[in-house]
């Protein structure tokens, strides 16, 4: 016994669409924080190359401004709120732009891993957040090692790729402290873009080694066990709404096969508007099969059907009632019906060897 119930304990089966869409709810998601970091990277990069240069002129102007005229601002009063509130309002029309890239940059990084989710699961408070035990255990989990494994990694990597860069560049460095300020300028921005690239292209690896082993953790938590499997089924099964749902779907899938069937009938007998019935019937077939019926709505839909593909549709309001009452769709028709079945086909067939017909 002490042998069979690891096996039947583990964890072998894939998560069913109901665990996955619980797990959703619960903001239980694929989320690789480094992905997030590449793409908040990316979009650094972006804004160094193509607003710094801009910002930086900006800054410098109102900067030069306030220093040239630093004599006439009043130390107090209302002149001093003014040139507060205007140095402020450069500040922010400076720094806003860049965040709002910054910004769409983090939400494009967790929608690109999952789809739009809102849930306060993850910020409900629960004991566990606060037990001291819990707390040891995940300071000392396998996710914390692997943490801090990532993050002694990036400073390393960023580390050696400002060095690389930095190190050929020393000389430019020493002489850029007495360059005219637009040359520095530029010097700081080919310097800056060169460490971006250098390090998007190590961050790139390490985010999507991150993600592939983030989602292959996530996946193995949400694994299910047979049992788990079995008891999930029966509760769904036992659900009405699911129930209803799976009748809806087979009723679903049943009326558009049996209207891909109607084109290819013999023959469409019709009430003519309530009920309307077609019937298929060759030389290799023992008696005429019903491949479609309906009634109202669903009549009306057949023998438009019908007419779309010109099948032949005869009006005889006692055998369409008779035939709609008595045969389900793929079934031959009773015994009872075959004469006047047989009539109405033979009629059709004379008919398309004759001078030719038109559905109607």
């Amino acid at each position: 016994m002490s042998d069979e119930a690891p096996e039947n304990d583990a964890k072998t089966e894939d998560p069913s669409q109901k665990k996955l869409e619980d797990a959703f709810k619960k903001g239980d998601v694929v989320k690789s924080q480094e992905v997030v970091t590449w793409f908040m990277l990316l979009g650094s990069a972006v804004v160094f190359a193509s607003m710094g240069p801009v910002a930086a002129q900006g800054l410098m102007v109102a900067l030069k401004d306030i220093m040239a005229n630093a004599d006439q601002v009043e130390l107090g009063g209302a002149g001093f709120a003014a040139f507060f509130n205007g140095l402020a309002l450069t500040m922010l029309g400076t720094v806003m732009l860049p965040l709002v890239v910054l910004s769409a940059c983090a939400i494009v990084a967790n929608l690109i891993q999952h789809r739009p989710l809102i849930s306060a699961e993850p910020i409900t408070p629960k004991f566990s957040k606060i037990s001291p035990l819990a707390g040891f255990k995940r300071l000392f989990s396998t996710d914390s090692l692997v943490n801090f494994g990532k993050g002694l990694l990036k400073i390393t990597v960023v580390a050696t790729v400002l060095f690389l860069v930095v190190w050929p560049e020393r000389d430019r460095l020493d002489t850029m402290m007495t360059a005219d300020p637009l040359i520095i300028l530029a010097d700081f921005q080919e310097i800056g873009m060169k460490i971006f690239i250098a390090t998007l292209a190590i961050v790139t690896v390490i985010a999507l080694a991150d993600y592939l082993y983030t989602r292959q953790k996530w996946w193995k938590r949400l694994m299910m066990t047979v049992q788990e499997t079995r008891d999930e089924y029966k509760q769904m099964e036992g659900d009405p709404h699911v129930k209803g749902r799976i009748r809806q779907l087979r009723q679903e899938r049943s009326r558009k096969r049996m209207m891909a069937a109607v084109p290819d009938a013999t023959v469409v007998i019709t009430n003519p508007t309530h009920f309307a019935v077609a019937l298929k019937y060759d030389k290799n077939m023992g008696a005429p099969q019903c491949v479609a019926k309906g009634a109202d709505a669903v009549a009306f839909r057949i023998r438009e059907l019908a007419k779309e593909h010109d099948v032949p549709i005869v009006e005889n309001p006692p055998l369409a009632r008779a035939l709609f009452a008595s045969v389900d769709v793929d079934e031959t028709i009773p015994t009872e019906h075959f004469k006047a079945v047989a009539e109405v086909i033979g009629f059709v067939m004379r008919l398309k060897k004759g001078a030719g017909w038109k559905a109607r």
